[in-house]
């Protein structure tokens, strides 16, 4: 079989497994770049049966010569061997080679956040009304900028105090509560700064019915820059921030996860950081 139809089949495939939108793109994007490559390596169209090994694993290299992250590499190692069981199953291959990738090695850095009181001078600091409104939400609830830009009308209900989060991350739902502060912003917008249009999104603007996760995260850029903040901020380190501070709260990890959308609970407890003062603190309880 060609591989531009396995891939073609593969993606059907994630479909009907109700895989989010956003998460068949990413495979079809990186597969399409990879048949690119093989065809230019090898000349022409390419059966599954001319793939090896070497393939994958030049692919990868090309990849990291082309300036991509041990992470954004090690994602297109896990889209390979997805797509490589697929085919192993329905017996479109010998045998699934991906199987002996070697994983990328990753340098575990401390992330960034923001305290509470740096979140509050960066909402004030926006001067962008719809924008200020976006990043407050995603400040106060944890939400993933794509869920964020995803949310309807109906999504947000204020008698339940409650943000319904529809094919999140893995195509699962999830309810978030919004705090009373959150909601009365919330309120507010929709009364005197929503633009009057026909779209559904809730965060919508004049011109395009909807808000793009570029525009947050470029206002977000501009004001941290008119700050004179060295920190590099974007939606994702409001999330960041948002479990960080919870769990410097003492919120229980498990709520921490289930806010967040998280499948498994050691990636939440990537946002644990304790400051200086609270490892003095632990040690004076010797």
């Amino acid at each position: 079989m060609l591989l531009e139809k396995a891939i073609d089949e593969f993606v059907q495939h994630l479909k009907s497994k109700e895989r989010s939108a956003m998460t068949v793109r990413g495979y079809r994007m990186m597969l399409m770049d990879f048949k690119r490559y093989i065809e230019k390596e090898l000349n022409g169209q390419v059966y599954l049966d001319e793939i090896t090994l070497t393939h994958l694993e030049g692919y990868l290299d090309y990849r990291k010569q082309q300036g991509d992250q041990p992470v954004s590499r090690n994602r297109a190692l896990y889209i390979f061997r997805s797509f490589f069981s697929y085919l192993d199953k329905r017996d479109l291959v010998d045998k699934d080679i991906s199987q002996k990738l070697e994983p990328i090695s990753l340098q575990q850095k401390e992330r960034t956040y923001l305290l509470p009181e740096e979140v509050e001078t960066l909402l004030a600091a926006i001067d962008h009304a719809i924008i200020k409104v976006a990043a407050t939400t995603l400040a106060y609830t944890g939400l993933r900028v794509n869920e964020l830009c995803n949310l309807t009308l109906t999504d947000v209900n204020f008698d339940t105090e409650c943000i319904q989060v529809r094919h999140g991350k893995g195509n699962k739902d999830r309810t978030v509560p919004m705090n009373p502060k959150l909601k009365a912003i919330l309120i507010t917008y929709l009364k005197t700064i929503r633009p009057t249009t026909s779209s559904e999104k809730f965060f919508a603007t004049k011109k395009t019915g909807a808000l793009s996760d570029q525009s947050i995260n470029r206002y977000l850029k501009l004001t941290t820059k008119q700050l004179g903040w060295t920190k590099h901020v974007t939606a994702h380190i409001l999330r960041h921030s948002f479990a960080s501070t919870l769990v410097r709260n003492n919120a229980p990890l498990p709520a921490v996860q289930n806010l967040l959308g998280h499948s498994d609970l050691r990636v939440t407890s990537r946002y644990i950081h304790q400051d200086l003062g609270q490892l003095q603190a632990a040690v004076n309880l010797m």
